[in-house]
């Protein structure tokens, strides 16, 4: 039997995920339990060991997380309840009294290491590069030695009594990670804004059929804010879309549509209608329309290069 109150994150403590977390009131008072995968702790939450699980699902810079998205479309019956958006601030931190000059090693999780790659070249062209299993094992690590640094949050430098050598030191601004709030039953009322996540499952690989699945949501004015696809896990050349629509699947134009794909075209798993996050206006990607010459001369270019 699972204590009602257990919810389980990406440890150990000081991670992005607590931090992420912490940001939710309710969330942070809870009975947090450090696991070692976004794998563990979905299983645990299907088993009853947990009552909730909180995961990375998606990175602005890294992509989804396949991991969380696997399980929740293969290996567990569980309903998505919640999104956080998270803006990640690498930092360089290191003991008391170490400067910039003073580092010989820099400690960090591969992904975070990638982030700052630029920043590492650059300024830390003379220091030795080394891997951890997280963020937050590399500040633990870090406390522990003179003359390193790790590249973590503030909340796992402060916990392992690091200090800021250098702020904000990733190669691109805005990055964000998307996590979720994951239980096994339960589906939070409506609030006007909202979002719906499912995965589908083609029943026949033949031209057209995901046009005619987008159509449905296309049809009815539904706005997709994600498509993505993963291989089914089945044969070569299979594969199932994770979709992100707006809408509760107790609006009515998402609950036809969702009848009309079910009945006619494909399998589809529910994994949850929950409130979105805030999220940054719309920017503008500097993109802009060319003219038919322009695309023309483009596709010209490409075809000189076949033999």
């Amino acid at each position: 039997m699972s204590d009602s109150n257990r919810l389980a994150f990406l440890g150990p403590f000081g991670t992005f995920t607590e931090q992420a977390l912490r940001t939710q009131t309710d969330l942070a008072e809870a009975d947090l339990v450090p696991m070692r995968t976004f794998g563990q702790i979905l299983d645990a939450v299907a088993d009853g060991s947990v009552e909730r699980g909180f995961v990375a699902i998606e990175n602005a810079l890294e992509g989804t997380v396949n991991a969380t998205l696997d399980s929740l479309a293969f290996d567990n019956e569980l309903l998505i309840q919640r999104e956080v958006l998270l803006d990640v601030k690498m930092n360089l931190m290191a003991p008391p009294g170490v400067s910039m000059a003073d580092i010989e090693v820099v400690t960090s999780h591969p992904t975070a290491n990638g982030q700052c790659r630029e920043f590492l070249a650059k300024e830390m062209g003379y220091a030795e590069i080394r891997v951890a299993t997280s963020t937050a094992e590399a500040a633990r690590i870090v406390g522990e030695r003179t003359n390193e640094a790790a590249l973590c949050n503030t909340l796992s430098g402060e916990l392992y009594g690091l200090e800021v050598v250098a702020a904000d030191v990733a190669d691109r601004v805005g990055n964000q990670t998307r996590f979720v709030l994951v239980g096994a039953s339960g589906i939070p009322p409506a609030t006007g804004a909202d979002k719906t996540t499912l995965a589908i499952f083609q029943r026949q690989n033949r031209a057209g059929s995901l046009l005619a699945i987008l159509h449905e949501f296309a049809d009815r004015g539904i706005n997709l804010t994600k498509l993505t696809s993963r291989p089914a896990k089945t044969v070569m050349g299979q594969y199932c879309f994770l979709i992100d629509a707006e809408g509760h699947i107790g609006d009515e134009s998402l609950s036809e549509a969702l009848l009309h794909i079910k009945t006619d075209l494909a399998d589809v798993k529910f994994l949850g209608s929950y409130p979105a996050a805030a999220r940054r206006p719309a920017t503008a990607t500097g993109a802009a329309d060319i003219e038919p010459s322009d695309a023309q001369q483009w596709l010209s270019e490409i075809h000189g290069q076949i033999s």
